[in-house]
């Protein structure tokens, strides 16, 4: 995963809980938290 594509999945999770707007998907987060977690800090930014 990408720099870029950690941080689009970091935001999609900040709008997932924190906008009032968004309809709340626990399906898509925990599918986000899943993904994120397996990325060791500092990793995201070398790898393709």
């Amino acid at each position: 995963m990408t720099e870029r594509e950690f941080q689009a999945k970091l935001a999609e999770l900040d709008r997932l809980l924190n906008d009032p707007e968004i309809r709340m998907d626990p399906d898509r987060v925990w599918a986000l938290l899943a993904e994120i977690s397996t990325q060791e800090p500092g990793s995201a930014a070398t790898r393709p």
